[in-house]
């Protein structure tokens, strides 16, 4: 297959003439020669998409792996493209090995699911901050002049900022910048409140016990709420402990019977 370089100016400046094997390729039926054809088309553009997957260098993800993504796109686009429509291959061949590449970050370097959304914010929020860092000397660029430039609300950009260091989850033991005594982000997690497992059955005997006569309301508040023992109860009340004992017990066994009556 020829694949000399064609006097039509190319956006690529080594961009292989493969206008007639495309011609050919869309004619022929399928087979090993088909293949073979096909094959030969995806090796003489294999360094452009070569030169793609190196655009996403040092983004966490190895050269030799952006480079057999981007080879995947290229099969993509020469299976996909149609040489009728009249438009030069890499003009369809370039956003699809991005978009290929840019999918593979999407889908396989984010630690936690990130709406699409977001890092589309990301890439704008990340291209407008190296456009404005080469005219801006001495600072970094503003979240002002950052959403100005992307066309952005500056919340939007904010977000963007935000997902910019999002790739990868930071482990709860891991200790807070600034932290001398090494407290870590799990020290900073809450925990279930184990009051919440009462409120259900708080809710449930309050208008039973508002129905209970005073001294028994007392007695078990004094001896739930105030935390007083029975000898303490019996003696504010003037009554023997036996006799605070046995009101206490009544008085549950009659709330929760009521209570149970109720639910069934």
């Amino acid at each position: 297959m020829s694949t000399h370089t064609s006097t039509k100016q190319h956006p690529h400046d080594d961009a292989p003439d493969t206008a007639e094997a495309f011609r050919r390729l869309a004619a022929l039926p399928a087979g090993p020669e088909r293949d073979a054809l096909r094959d030969e088309i995806v090796e003489a553009w294999l360094p452009m998409a070569d030169r793609l997957a190196g655009r996403f260098r040092s983004r966490g993800e190895s050269l030799d792996d952006l480079r057999q993504v981007a080879a995947l796109g290229l099969v993509k686009a020469v299976d996909r493209y149609d040489p009728e429509l009249g438009n030069a291959f890499e003009s369809y061949a370039v956003p699809t090995i991005t978009g290929e590449i840019k999918r593979h970050f999407r889908d396989h370097m984010w630690t936690l699911h990130v709406p699409r959304r977001v890092q589309d914010l990301r890439n704008r929020v990340r291209f407008a901050s190296q456009d404005l860092s080469q005219t801006i000397s001495g600072r970094r660029p503003t979240v002002a002049e950052i959403a100005e430039h992307a066309k952005l609300s500056e919340e939007d950009a904010k977000t963007g900022l935000e997902a910019l260091e999002s790739f990868t989850a930071l482990s709860l033991d891991a200790e807070l910048p600034g932290s001398e005594d090494g407290y870590s982000l799990s020290d900073a997690l809450g925990s279930p409140d184990p009051a919440l497992d009462t409120v259900v059955d708080r809710e449930a005997v309050k208008d039973r016990l508002a129905a209970l006569p005073e001294r028994e309301r007392a007695i078990l508040y004094m001896r739930f709420f105030s935390d007083m023992t029975q000898s303490r109860i019996a003696q504010e009340l003037g009554i023997s402990q036996m006799h605070v004992s046995r009101l206490i017990s009544r008085c549950c066994g009659r709330v929760r019977e009521q209570v149970m009556r109720d639910v069934a």
